[in-house]
């Protein structure tokens, strides 16, 4: 049996069954963010099992379901690097990142797939059903691949080619909408009450969130038993800033943690809507998104009233950036710390750089970024940026010339 908590209403709700939101708060329209999210209340019983309170602890057993299927899909256990050559051009010690780019699917979102899929097959349900703007529904697609589970995946047609492509080579049904992300949420809602499986829409799914408080377990393995002063995450719908929060709080319950990391949401200043919200104390929703980060492009977050909660209880706080310094932060992270990424995890150093500017952080504190997807999903953002150079004769003197 596994417990929600409703984040509007506090409502606990005990079941094995599947179940998305509160019923008392998912109809209430009152103009502002989604009601009635779910968030998984841990049970920490389970790691008598696997942990003596000693050395790492294994991320999967916080998880509600049992987690055999990783070693089919293993999402999960990225590396936390520590880039000299960037630290040393930004005048830092202790920024580090976290590379879920190097996950089985090349994104973050493979750590929520790792769970819905757990949860399919603990309840013995071979179809799951999304709405993506590329990354989760590359993620679910993999995983689907992997199980023998069918993926039906609805996606915005303006979606990059490279993110679409690859669900369709894995397997997936993709139904290209003409419309926006929300359009295409609204529309797998709508076939998986019609026709059954299990939804695996971002927040709608309290098992999204769950799945990523995973990389919060990880970064504080790979710390040495410590949460870092300030971690920096790219926010579109508020999902996976809400997971990472919600995976330090589980370890502050655990006892393992005495004090929460600062934890910052960094949104494009083209899709804003959390920011704002934080900024203006109140609900934002947008008309419309304009930004490059196109995984970040989200006019209301679906996760935004427990996102909003995380930013107060984790002594956060909200960052915008403009595209351009999304651009010039994936090029630096490329060029200077080789590391390849999609310009939505490049939200998270430019949000840094923001803030060390405007001396909210100080250059010692250790930071974690997390780079949340692979340069290699969205290389028309990365073309935009250079120009391809002229092929040269088979000459050495041709050579020199251009050298």
């Amino acid at each position: 049996m596994i417990t929600y908590v409703c984040t509007t209403c506090g409502k606990k709700i005990t079941t094995d069954e599947l179940v998305y939101r509160c019923p008392d708060c998912r109809d209430r329209g009152d103009g502002g963010f989604q009601r009635g999210n779910l968030l998984v209340e841990s049970d920490f019983s389970s790691l008598t099992k696997t942990w003596d309170g000693k050395g790492a602890l294994d991320p999967l057993a916080l998880f509600p379901y049992p987690m055999d299927i990783h070693s089919s899909f293993p999402a999960g256990n990225t590396p936390l690097a520590h880039p000299g050559r960037l630290n040393r051009s930004l005048g830092v010690e202790n920024l580090y990142a976290k590379c879920d780019f190097l996950n089985p699917s090349g994104s973050y979102k493979d750590r929520a797939s790792l769970l819905v899929a757990a949860q399919a097959k603990h309840l013995g349900i071979n179809r799951v059903v999304l709405a993506s703007t590329g990354n989760a529904g590359a993620a679910m697609s993999c995983a689907g691949a992997a199980l023998g589970l069918e993926i039906i995946l609805f996606v915005p047609a303006s979606a990059p080619l490279e993110k679409l492509a690859t669900s369709v080579y894995f397997g997936a049904r993709v139904i290209p909408v003409k419309g926006t992300y929300d359009d295409a949420f609204a529309l797998s809602l709508a076939w998986s009450e019609k026709h059954g499986g299990i939804n695996r829409n971002t927040a709608y799914n309290p098992m999204t969130i769950e799945g990523k408080k995973s990389a919060s377990v990880e970064i504080f393995n790979q710390l040495g038993g410590e949460a870092p002063d300030v971690v920096y995450v790219p926010a579109g719908d508020g999902v996976i800033y809400s997971g990472v929060c919600k995976g330090f709080e589980d370890l502050k319950k655990l006892g393992v943690l005495e004090r929460l990391p600062r934890c910052v949401a960094v949104q494009s200043r083209g899709s804003n809507a959390l920011y704002r919200s934080w900024k203006e104390r109140g609900e934002v929703i947008l008309e419309k998104t304009d930004t490059i980060a196109d995984s970040l492009a989200v006019c209301s977050p679906a996760c935004g009233e427990p996102a909003l909660q995380f930013l107060s209880r984790c002594s956060g706080w909200a960052v915008e950036v403009s595209d351009g310094e999304i651009a010039e932060s994936q090029a630096r992270l490329a060029r200077e710390g080789g590391l390849f990424t999609e310009p939505s995890s490049a939200t998270a150093l430019a949000g840094y750089i923001r803030d060390r500017e405007e001396g909210r952080i100080d250059g010692s504190e250790k930071a974690v970024l997390l780079l949340t997807g692979t340069g290699y999903k969205d290389m028309k953002a990365v073309l935009r940026g250079i120009s391809m150079p002229e092929p040269v004769g088979c000459t050495l003197e041709e050579v020199e010339r251009v050298l």
